[in-house]
């Protein structure tokens, strides 16, 4: 008998641990240019491994003066599903070009396919967070800004 509830405890956690991946947190090893893969790697695959995880992911990498204006959390889903942000949802392909830099901030172009087909461009910022405590030195997004269309890809 104990060697069948012992089972049941090992499957049950083991199913568990596979049906909620951990978010990855930031860290100062993290470069710019990777917070927003990761960012936009997450975005594009939003509901996998569960439902809103891309939002989810994406907030963690979102500057805490960023979070006082999008947040919380639920807040910012909202905005992200909006028709200012939806293109970023599930979309199909994105580009990344970094446009300017320095030791603190760090300005990117990023391209996007979403899944109708059409482009859209954003200017993406990302600063060090300077302020002490576990995000020190971190890469953190501070700015997004509204999409512009490009057109469609057709």
């Amino acid at each position: 008998m104990k060697h069948i509830l012992y089972k049941v405890i090992v499957i049950t956690l083991f199913a568990s641990s596979i049906s909620y991946a951990e978010l990855i947190e930031p860290n100062d090893g993290i470069e710019p240019s990777q917070v927003i893969k990761i960012q936009l790697r997450s975005l594009k695959q939003n509901n996998k491994p569960n439902k809103d995880n891309g939002i989810e992911q994406t907030w963690k990498f979102a500057h805490p003066n960023n979070q006082k204006y999008t947040g919380p959390l639920d807040r910012f889903k909202t905005m992200i599903k909006g028709k200012s942000y939806e293109m970023l949802l599930n979309h199909l392909d994105h580009n990344i070009t970094m446009v300017q830099s320095n030791d603190l901030i760090v300005n990117f172009e990023v391209t996007v396919l979403d899944k109708n087909k059409t482009y859209y461009k954003f200017n993406w910022t990302v600063e060090k967070y300077r302020e002490e405590g576990p995000l020190k030195d971190c890469w953190l997004t501070t700015i997004v800004s509204a999409p512009k269309s490009l057109g469609s890809s057709i």
